[in-house]
């Protein structure tokens, strides 16, 4: 490249404030959204406790949420790689809205499960459309970006935890619903009209040793036909079911094992075991994101997911067997919630690796509806429960699929990875 031509390039190159500027306008969208997943796990007993539809069914709306929040992402971002991510962000900051105010007026399972539909459609709108901006922004650094902005999605409850927990105690679920949901729709709205994706000439080439990068972009039509999404896929759904088993039961598993209200102390904080669970697991559910994006980035993908994919096996099993202590009960749940988040910031930059940065929405966007296939096993937990009299089915499945997941990454995906990006 000449001297001239590579000035050229340089000024062409979007400003480092430009670019932190997007992935921070895309970070306070998915917080914004985060408590329609994570903060749904303290609802339930007191839905339940009011209408006595029974857990397994009030989980239902959880899955529905997943599945509608997972599975239209495939649409919804080709439409927001077309159009760009402004209008389609801040029209989902009303539909997240309308989800949990109607939650709060919910007097039946129809209304619980339309306002799941809602909310997951607005989510799924949200989610890929950040994912995917700051896949675009951060060719350079695409693990820690993808990392980054889920960690809104994972981390961006803790915050709002203990005052959603304060307020359905003092003054009903209903309201909780109701103002918290007013509250995150307002604010993507407005922040989603800041967004935009980045021209070709904005954004830096990849200079990452240990990341191989495809040299073109497949359409999704061409994405759906290569041996290496289906066993993206099938690991996703793996390491996914255990997470969000965590995630939606994690509130009925304290109280099955009578931990959910006893004291536990930390580092001079002391809490509920259940509150500091949710508190602690949304924290390192977060941090995980960037962390292991960031790992990947210096010792590539399949090394990283190995590791990480592992040590949740290993966490989930734990605490099967030590959660009538609320102290490892606190403690080994924040490890299963560690070690899963990362799937959210490893998958999007091994397929925008393998696919391109183009239609990147859409092709990881596919990969995600994995993330419905697994909430499909969800409400499946609570039957196996019920059926077995205890969680150890539950909790035995789940350690085993994150294991095979993490022995699958260096035998099955990289043999697979290299020779795919090898016809590029």
């Amino acid at each position: 490249m000449t001297t001239a031509s590579t000035a050229i390039r340089s000024e062409a190159l979007a400003s480092p404030a430009t670019r932190w500027g997007q992935l921070i306008f895309g970070i306070i969208c998915m917080v914004m959204i985060a408590n329609l997943q994570y903060g749904w796990t303290l609802f339930v007993n007191p839905i339940d406790q009011k209408y006595h539809w029974g857990r397994a069914a009030i989980q239902v709306a959880f899955t529905i949420f997943v599945l509608t929040e997972t599975w239209l992402v495939p649409v919804e971002g080709y439409l927001i790689d077309r159009f760009g991510p402004k209008v389609m962000i801040s029209g989902s900051g009303i539909l997240v809205a309308i989800a949990w105010v109607l939650n709060s007026y919910a007097n039946s399972l129809t209304l619980l499960y339309l306002a799941a539909a809602i909310g997951g459609i607005g989510a799924g709108i949200i989610y890929g459309g950040s994912v995917g901006n700051a896949l675009k922004w951060f060719p350079d650094r695409r693990g820690l970006a993808a990392g980054l902005t889920a960690a809104g999605f994972g981390a961006g409850s803790a915050l709002t935890v203990i005052p959603i927990a304060s307020m359905i105690q003092s003054s009903g679920y209903q309201s909780a619903f109701l103002w918290f949901g007013l509250a995150q729709g307002i604010v993507v709205v407005i922040v989603g009209l800041l967004l935009r994706a980045p021209q070709p000439s904005e954004v830096p080439a990849s200079t990452a040793a240990a990341v191989q990068q495809t040299r073109r972009d497949y359409q999704w039509y061409e994405t759906i036909r290569t041996p290496v999404f289906w066993v993206m896929y099938a690991m996703f759904v793996m390491v996914g079911t255990g997470g969000l088993m965590a995630t939606a039961q994690l509130a009925p598993i304290a109280n099955d094992f009578k931990v959910a209200n006893v004291p536990v102390s930390i580092l001079g904080l002391t809490l509920p075991a259940l509150t500091f669970a949710l508190s602690l697991d949304r924290i390192l559910n977060g941090l995980c994101r960037p962390f292991f994006g960031w790992v990947s980035d210096n010792i590539g993908r399949e090394n990283t997911m190995f590791i990480a994919f592992l040590l949740e096996g290993i966490g989930i099993y734990a605490l099967l067997w030590f959660a009538s202590n609320p102290l490892l009960f606190v403690v080994l749940s924040g490890l299963v919630f560690f070690a899963w988040g990362e799937i959210y910031s490893l998958f999007p930059a091994t397929c925008t690796d393998i696919y391109g940065k183009e239609f990147a929405t859409t092709n990881y966007g596919l990969l995600y509806t994995a993330k419905g296939t697994a909430a499909l096993l969800v409400p499946l937990g609570n039957v196996l429960m019920s059926a077995t009299g205890s969680w150890t089915a539950v909790f035995v499945i789940a350690a085993v699929l994150n294991i095979i997941a993490a022995i699958m990454a260096p035998t099955v995906l990289r043999p697979l990875r290299l020779r795919e990006m090898a016809k590029g």
